[in-house]
């Protein structure tokens, strides 16, 4: 974490801030905080905050605030704001069949990291992984925390379409595909539930700072799942202020 916040221009009516160099949880703590402590504020000027690894994208109206007067009043709030205001912890639990059509990659997994099935199913989800940012399609986490015993490369070739849903890894990360796409993880199973629904309110399931827990299911349950989503009768399990486990 850097010394002092660091604010550079992107754009004629926006600006980064930059809170460090490196992706982390007490950076990222940061940035929920003063996130958070902004959008309390409702401040006119401010249209839109964009949260991200290291930094907050705010985008604001010139007509209202210059930029330097902006950069004024953001250190002012940054010093003025708490420690800890990062809000209420949500756990998300993500329902996920892995193996066979569902995790095509999984035996590769295991087998890259001299592990068995069952031994990367348990690792992947002995754990809570911060949601850090969201990007790349809509509704697409970047998560953080992931075992290094089931790091895998990429695949050489990348998939043409993947299945909204797919839960695979990628290096050291893991994540979850919301909407049908190309992508080159490697694919360990995949959920009934959408991450990303353009009817709905709102839009999309997940949010930064929360934390995902992969509940294994079986593929019966799977089809359960998916026809009660289909029918908009499945209720996501979200952990309010739960025991977050070992995510570092």
């Amino acid at each position: 974490m850097y010394d002092k916040t660091k604010f550079l221009p992107a754009g004629d009516r926006a600006l980064v801030m930059e809170f460090g160099n490196s992706i982390s949880p007490e950076i990222n703590t940061k940035i929920r905080n003063m996130a958070n402590t902004i959008n309390n504020l409702n401040i006119n000027y401010i249209t839109e905050i964009i949260p991200t690894y290291r930094s907050i994208l705010i985008i604001f109206d010139p007509l209202q605030i210059s930029y330097g007067k902006l950069i004024e009043n953001l250190e002012e709030i940054e010093s003025s704001m708490g420690e800890g205001d990062v809000g209420a912890i949500r756990i998300v639990e993500i329902p996920t069949v892995y193996g066979g059509e569902y995790g095509p990659d999984i035996e590769f997994v295991a087998s890259h990291n001299n592990l068995t099935v069952e031994e990367v199913i348990e690792i992947h989800t002995s754990r809570d992984y911060l949601l850090y940012m969201l990007g790349f399609t809509p509704g697409f986490g970047y998560l953080g925390g992931m075992d290094e015993r089931i790091a895998t490369p990429r695949l050489k070739t990348p998939r043409t379409k993947i299945p909204g849903g797919s839960t695979g890894v990628a290096g050291s990360q893991t994540g979850i595909y919301p909407i049908d796409s190309p992508g080159g993880w490697q694919l360990l199973g995949r959920t009934p539930i959408k991450l990303y629904d353009p009817i709905s309110d709102p839009p999309v399931l997940l949010k930064a700072g929360d934390f995902i827990r992969f509940v294994q299911i079986t593929e019966e349950e799977y089809k359960e799942i998916q026809e009660l989503v289909k029918r908009n009768e499945y209720e996501v399990n979200i952990i309010m202020d739960g025991e977050v486990r070992s995510h570092e």
